[in-house]
C-alpha cells in the first residue's frame, strides 16, 4: 500500500529530524539532492548512453524545494553535466546557489533582481527545451494557490512545446521527444494536499518525491500529471507515526488486493462463497443487466441471482446460464445499471435500499438508483457515479454543483458526498477515488481506453461480488467496504490493460479478463503476471550528523 501524507503532516515529521541536523552534509537537503543526481544519471545512461557532455536545466523557485534542485545541479557538474540554473525569484537558496556557482554551474535568471546573468524569458525557454533534462524546482510543498507571474508563463510555453512533440521528434538526448522533465518532490503548483491544479503545471515524466508521497501525487487531476513516482525514504515514516499522523490517501497494491479478495476454502459451496442479488437492466437498456451479472460471476461470486424484466432476465440467461433468476437470500445487492424509467425496477431497488441496510447486507447503488438513494444511508451503501452522477446527486441535495467542478476537485466533492448521505462513495474516474470509514483511497490503474460504455456497470457486479464474499466481515465492520471497493477498481483497471494492454477494450472484453487477472494476483508467480505502477524506493541510506 502507497501511503501519502499531507504537507502539514510531513513538515512535522521533518521538524525533529531537522534538530538533529549539525550542518548541510547527511542532513535532509543534502540527501535529496543526492537522490535527484542518482536518478537524473540513471536516466541519462538508460536514455542516451551516458552522463558526461549532457545538460540538464534546473527551474528554481524560492525555497527549499529549490535549494533541493541547486545542490543536485551542483553535484552534477562535477560528473560532466552542462548544468543551468533558471532562476524566476529574487529570493533563492542560498547555499544551494553558491554550491552551483562553485562548480561551475550557469545561473539565469529571468525577473529582475534574481541571480545570474539577466536573460529573456525566450532564452531561458529555449535552454531548457533543447535540455537532455529538465528540472522541475519552482515550487514544493509549502507553495499555495499554483504559479504565478513569469514562473507560470515560462511552465505554459514549456508545456505546450513539450506537449507537440510526437515520439519520432527531434530534441533533447533521452530520446523522448524533448527533455525528460523531473519534477522535484512534487510538479510544482499542484495542490499538495487535494491533487488541484490551481494554475498551470509541467507534465512531469518522473517525480521524485522525498520522505512519502504527498497526497497530491495520488489524487486527481494531478496524479495524471506525476509520471512515474519514485520515493526517496529520508526516516519520516517512523517519525509519521510516533506523532499519531495517519495517512490523508491511501492507494492499494498488489499484496492489499491478495489480502481482501474472498478466496473460497476447501470445504466452501455457492452459499459460502456469496450470493449476489442483481437489479440492473430495463427494456431500454437490456444490456446493463447483462454486463452486470458477468462482473459480478467473472469476480468469483457463488451465485448471482438476477431480477428484472422478462426480455433482460431472457438475454441474461442466454448470455449466463448459470445465473438464478427470482427471489431469495442474497448477501450484497447491486442496483442501479441500466434502470431507465422502468417503474417496476426501480421498485425492486426501492426495496433493497430499503432493507438491506438494516440487515447489514451491502448495497452498490449504481446509476439510475443513485436518483432513488435515502436521505441518509450507511457505510455498508457504496455509490458509485461517475463525475456528472455525483453533480446530480449533490445538485439534489443543495448543493450547486457541475460535472466540472467535480472533476476539478475531485476529493472534495467525494469528502462532500460521503458527509451529506453517510455512504461509502467510489467516483469512477481515469483515477478512482473511494471514500468510507476508514479514509480515502485513489486507484489509478485504468487505461483511458476503459472509459467506453457498460465499463460501470461490470465494475458494480464486481464489487458486488466482492462484498457478497467477505459478507461477514462487512457485517461485522463497515470500513472494509471501502478497502474491497478500492480493490475493486484495481482488478479492474488491471483486467481493462490485459483485455488489451495498448489498445480499445469493451466492456465485455473488461469481464472476460477479470477471472485471469484475480488468478495473477492471488498467485504473482504465474506465468504472464502484470504488475501495476507503484513507487520505486530510492536505495541509498540516510545518514544524519549529530553531536
Amino acid at each position: 500500500m502507497i501511503e501519502a501524507f499531507t504537507a502539514q503532516d510531513v513538515r512535522a515529521a521533518e521538524e525533529p529530524l531537522l534538530a538533529t541536523e549539525r550542518g548541510f552534509s547527511g542532513g535532509l537537503m543534502d540527501h535529496a539532492a543526492m537522490a535527484v543526481e542518482l536518478t537524473v544519471r540513471r536516466e541519462l545512461r538508460q536514455g542516451t548512453g551516458r552522463v558526461s557532455g549532457r545538460t540538464v536545466v534546473g527551474l528554481i523557485g524560492p525555497g527549499n524545494n529549490g535549494g533541493d534542485t541547486l545542490h543536485a545541479l551542483a553535484r552534477l557538474t562535477r560528473h560532466g553535466v552542462r548544468t543551468v540554473a533558471v532562476t524566476t525569484s529574487a529570493a533563492v537558496h542560498d547555499g544551494g546557489l553558491a554550491a552551483l556557482r562553485a562548480a561551475g554551474g550557469v545561473v539565469l535568471g529571468i525577473v529582475p533582481g534574481a541571480a545570474g546573468e539577466q536573460v529573456w524569458l525566450g532564452e531561458a525557454l529555449a535552454e531548457a527545451f533543447a535540455a537532455d533534462v529538465v528540472l522541475d524546482g519552482l515550487l514544493g510543498i509549502g507553495g499555495h494557490g499554483g504559479l504565478r507571474g513569469t514562473a507560470a508563463e515560462l511552465v505554459t510555453l514549456l508545456d505546450e512545446l513539450l506537449a507537440g512533440q510526437g515520439d519520432d521528434a527531434a530534441g533533447g538526448g533521452t530520446g523522448r521527444g524533448g527533455p525528460l522533465v523531473v519534477a522535484v518532490d512534487v510538479p510544482s503548483g499542484i495542490g499538495v494536499d487535494d491533487g488541484t491544479l490551481p494554475g498551470p503545471v509541467l507534465r512531469a515524466d518522473l517525480t521524485v518525491t522525498f520522505g512519502v508521497p504527498k497526497a497530491g501525487l495520488l489524487l486527481p487531476p494531478a496524479a495524471q500529471l506525476i509520471g512515474g513516482l519514485e520515493v526517496v525514504d529520508l526516516g519520516l515514516a517512523p517519525v509519521l507515526s510516533s506523532l499519531g499522523r495517519r495517512a490523508s490517501v491511501s492507494r492499494l497494491g498488489d499484496s492489499d488486493v491478495r489480502a481482501l479478495w474472498p478466496v473460497p476454502g476447501a470445504s466452501a459451496h455457492k452459499y459460502t462463497r456469496g450470493v449476489v442479488g442483481v437489479v440492473a437492466g430495463s427494456a431500454a437498456y437490456p444490456g446493463a443487466g447483462v454486463l452486470t451479472v458477468a462482473g459480478a460471476l467473472a469476480a468469483g461470486a457463488g451465485m448471482v441471482r438476477y431480477l428484472g424484466p422478462e426480455a433482460v432476465r431472457d438475454a441474461v440467461l442466454a448470455a449466463h446460464p448459470e445465473a438464478v433468476t427470482g427471489g431469495g437470500r442474497v448477501q450484497a445487492w447491486v442496483i442501479g445499471p441500466g434502470l431507465g424509467d422502468d417503474d417496476e425496477q426501480s421498485g425492486r431497488a426501492r426495496e433493497a435500499l430499503a432493507h438491506a441496510p438494516g440487515q447489514g447486507i451491502a448495497v452498490v447503488v449504481d446509476a439510475g438508483a443513485l436518483d432513488l438513494l435515502p436521505e441518509r444511508v450507511g457505510p455498508r451503501t457504496v455509490l458509485t457515479p461517475h463525475a456528472g452522477e455525483l453533480a446530480r446527486l449533490l445538485t439534489a441535495r443543495g448543493i450547486d454543483v457541475s460535472r466540472e467542478q467535480v472533476q476539478a476537485e475531485p476529493l472534495r466533492w467525494v469528502r462532500e458526498a460521503q458527509h451529506r448521505t453517510g455512504a461509502s462513495v467510489l467516483l469512477k474516474g481515469s483515477t478512482t477515488v473511494v471514500a468510507g470509514p476508514a479514509g480515502f483511497f485513489a486507484q489509478r490503474e485504468a487505461p483511458s481506453w476503459l472509459a467506453t460504455a457498460g465499463a460501470g456497470d461490470v465494475l458494480a457486479g464486481m464489487l458486488g461480488a466482492a462484498l457478497a464474499g467477505r459478507a461477514a466481515e462487512v457485517r461485522a465492520d463497515a470500513t472494509v467496504v471501502a478497502r474491497l471497493a478500492a480493490a475493486t477498481a484495481l482488478v479492474h483497471g488491471r483486467a481493462a490493460r490485459a483485455a488489451n494492454p495498448a489498445g480499445p477494450v469493451t466492456a465485455s472484453a473488461v469481464a472476460a479478463a477479470v477471472p485471469q487477472t484475480i488468478a495473477r494476483l492471488l498467485a504473482p508467480g504465474l506465468a504472464g503476471g502484470t504488475r501495476g505502477a507503484r513507487p520505486r524506493p530510492h536505495r541509498a541510506v540516510r545518514r544524519v550528523v549529530t553531536q
